[in-house]
């Protein structure tokens, strides 16, 4: 079956170019024959229904401007007319339009799983991707998950992009662009409602601040208020409730002809449910695809978020280039807590036979503090011989704590930095707790040469020196080590070269190899003794750093204004693939490296203006796993990686046609499929494919005044799991989502 969808998806997107390549022979310019060679003068042809101009992208992937078509690395961006028209307003929206990028969100706001080419995020340990919004690293994955309100531009970038990008970014990385200050004032205000007591606003100002122009400002700010959809059948409310609320504010200062500072402070807050997981086995299920078991623990889960950015971004343009310095200060605190496991209605009192001593109340806190600094000279991008050299530094000091406390049905007592073991409503029967202190500094170059006007030659590098320090708090009450202290260095260098020609400016073709970077690190004092006296092998205090090299052969194509059709294959070779598991036998989780895996695929976009009125669109992705071995498990070998679905794919639709003199309408259909996915290496259970439906009818008036936008998410209301851990944690996706948004637009 999946093999027939499969196919399916890869003749439906090749049809869009095809199709529409046919469509349009007779558009081609044809020599005027309304005179017969007699001079006498015909009736002319009913003139044809002209294309329209597919939306230009102009990308900074390679820390200059430069056309996404002449670009050598496999990027999927989206602009300011795609992202308003496919309703983008978290990551999850553009994550599912990008071919080989997947995206579990499970247990709270701040912890989300984004896997990429078979390289996947998991528990307690960072994203495979970098993440960049407006120039500036995010400092914890804890922050990707958030509104995207404001935003004119996200590029998804695949492959090793450890040469410019660092640390982290041995999947790729992810640039998101927010609406810079506009030259003239002017705003908008959107308010919306849907489905789950849904209500949201947002709403952006900006204009000059002085005569002159010089000094441009925008502030932007979003509020949302979702009651939930997943019932609690014990509590009878439902729990995926979420608060958000957020504000942001960019100033652009061109102090003279040849300093601009770019300027920018944002706050998030979110508020809302957590850690809603039903314990299959409790029903006799261990099933990856059964999304249909009820919730019923007898606590309401609950979490909170606060995040804080100041960022400053400082251009000297100079005849030879320009000097960039970025300065970047975070603050991210998270806290939540919820039923412990088995997730039941019972308490600590009256625990589940055979599980005495469980059903309690787990928590967690988080708190990130991190400055990092960049500097970066770029040469002039009309020279043959261009060029990038810089130098960066980062410093992130990370406290979390565990609790877990017993459930007197008093209520959750909150545990942050101390364990609380005589507090009336609920002791605290276990505590572990340590602060992080990372350092990271970086030394890297680009140079590229045009060997021949139509041929670049491109070789950029890294060197990575990442040092990590930890400081057991914890008590002696709860962990022997307590005081230890421990650290580690990884240093790594990442080299990326590339070869690009261009025939003419519609195709490019190009050839790379890249080698990407993932910094090791800690897990709990003792485990690997402990595991080895358990005859498990592969178990270690000290886990290792993640390395993937990448070879890549892509093709992009414009051959008209109306159409454009891109390609790759790759191919990785991953050492130490970071793994969460739960060692039963040792009662740790740790983070067990998969030693070796191979990763094979390939990619292919289309996007045809069919006419002025319709589009059509679609992406495929193909990824092939294997693993290669596994010390921890020998048996896993030959095996699909997890969080890995072999294949994603999307194609859909967009059709405009004047209502009337003042009125535009617009209906666009996403129709998303997603393979098979296995959660762990011994592909025990897999979570069936996904097939997902998206909709979205917008009313425009001319003039630009004002929109109104009826959308839905998930039409079919497809029942499946966001996130299922190995013993039969199942965390129930998000069901069907419907809403209304409208927006007016000033001047």
């Amino acid at each position: 079956m999946s093999r027939i969808d499969r196919r399916s998806l890869t003749r439906a997107l090749l049809a869009v170019a095809i199709a529409s390549s046919w469509a349009h022979a007779a558009d081609a310019p044809q020599e005027d024959k309304s005179q017969s060679a007699a001079g006498q003068t015909k009736k002319p042809a009913a003139k044809k229904e002209e294309a329209k101009t597919l939306e230009e992208i102009t990308v900074t992937s390679r820390q200059r401007s430069e056309r996404l078509q002449d670009v050598p690395i496999a990027v999927t961006a989206f602009g300011p007319a795609e992202i308003r028209e496919a309703g983008i307003s978290r990551p999850a929206d553009f994550i599912a339009l990008t071919p080989n990028v997947s995206f579990n969100q499970a247990q709270n706001v701040g912890t989300s799983f984004i896997t990429i080419r078979g390289l996947t995020q998991v528990r307690n340990e960072e994203a495979p991707v970098a993440v960049v919004i407006d120039g500036i690293p995010q400092v914890n994955t804890n922050q990707f998950n958030q509104e995207l309100y404001d935003v004119e531009q996200i590029e998804v970038l695949k492959g090793p992009q450890g040469a410019l990008y660092g640390n982290n970014s041995v999947g790729g990385a992810i640039n998101i662009v927010t609406t810079p200050p506009p030259s003239e004032a002017g705003g908008y205000v959107q308010a919306g409602a849907g489905n789950g007591g849904l209500k949201r606003t947002q709403a952006s100002y900006g204009g000059p601040l002085d005569k002159d122009g010089h000094i441009r400002y925008i502030v932007s700010g979003f509020w949302s208020e979702f009651g939930g959809l997943l019932q609690n059948h014990y509590l009878h409310v439902p729990v995926d409730n979420l608060r958000s609320s957020g504000v942001r504010l960019r100033v652009i200062d061109d102090i003279n002809d040849w300093i601009t500072a770019d300027v920018r402070v944002s706050s998030a807050y979110d508020n809302g449910g957590a850690l809603n997981h039903v314990f299959q086995p409790l029903y006799g299920v261990y099933d990856a695809s059964n999304a249909k078991l009820p919730l019923t623990a007898n606590n309401h889960g609950k979490d909170k978020r606060e995040m804080n950015q100041v960022a400053a971004k400082f251009d000297f343009r100079f005849e030879p280039g320009t000097l960039t310095s970025t300065t970047s200060w975070d603050r991210l605190r998270e806290y939540f807590a919820g039923d412990q496991f088995p997730y039941s209605p019972r308490t600590s009192l009256n625990p589940l036979p055979g599980y005495e001593g469980l059903d309690g109340v787990q928590t967690q806190f988080l708190y990130v503090h991190a400055l990092s600094q960049e500097l970066r000279f770029t040469s002039r991008a009309d020279e043959r011989f261009r060029w990038i050299a810089g130098v960066y530094g980062q410093a992130v000091d990370r406290y979390i704590s565990s609790g877990i406390e017993q459930d007197l049905g008093l209520g959750m007592v909150p545990l942050y930095r101390h364990p609380k073991p005589n507090d009336p409503r609920g002791a605290t029967l276990s505590f572990i707790a340590d602060n992080n202190k990372n350092r990271t500094y970086s030394a890297f170059g680009q140079v590229a040469y045009d060997i021949l006007p139509e041929l670049e030659a491109a070789l950029a590098m890294r060197y990575d020196d990442a040092r990590r320090r930890q400081i057991n708090l914890s008590t002696p009450q709860y962990d022997p080590n307590a005081g230890e202290e421990r650290s580690a260095r990884f240093k790594a260098w990442e080299p990326k070269v590339s070869l690009t020609w261009k025939p003419d400016p519609r195709y490019t073709a190009y050839l790379t190899y890249g080698k990407g970077f993932n910094s090791g690190g800690f897990n709990q004092s003792g485990v690997a003794k402990a595991a080895a006296s358990a005859g498990l092998i592969g178990v270690s205090d000290l886990y290792k750093p993640e390395y993937a090299r990448t070879w890549e052969a892509g093709v992009k194509s414009r051959p008209f204004n109306w159409l454009e059709v891109n390609g790759d294959v790759f191919y990785t070779n991953l050492s130490n693939q970071h793994y969460f598991v739960f060692v039963g036998a040792v009662g740790a989780q740790v983070i067990a490296p998969i030693d070796a895996e191979i990763l094979r695929g390939y990619e292919l976009e289309a996007k045809a203006a069919l006419t002025s009125h319709l589009s059509l669109f679609g992406a495929y992705g193909y990824t092939q796993s294997n693993i290669r071995k596994f010390t921890l498990n020998p048996a896993d070998v030959g095996n699909q990686a997890p969080y890995a679905p072999r294949y994603t794919g999307n194609i859909g639709f967009e059709y405009r046609h004047p209502i009337n003199a003042a009125l535009d309408g617009l209906v666009r259909v996403d129709y998303r499929r997603v393979a098979e996915q296995y959660w762990d290496p011994e592909n025990s259970t897999a979570r069936q494919p996904l097939n997902l439906i998206d909709a979205r009818i917008m009313l425009d008036a001319h003039d630009g005044t004002w929109s109104l936008s009826f959308w839905g998410r998930n039409l079919k209301n497809q029942k499946y799991l966001s996130d299922w851990v190995v013993g039969g944690f199942a965390h129930p996706a998000e069901p069907r989502t419907f809403g209304a948004d409208l927006r007016w637009n000033f001047f």
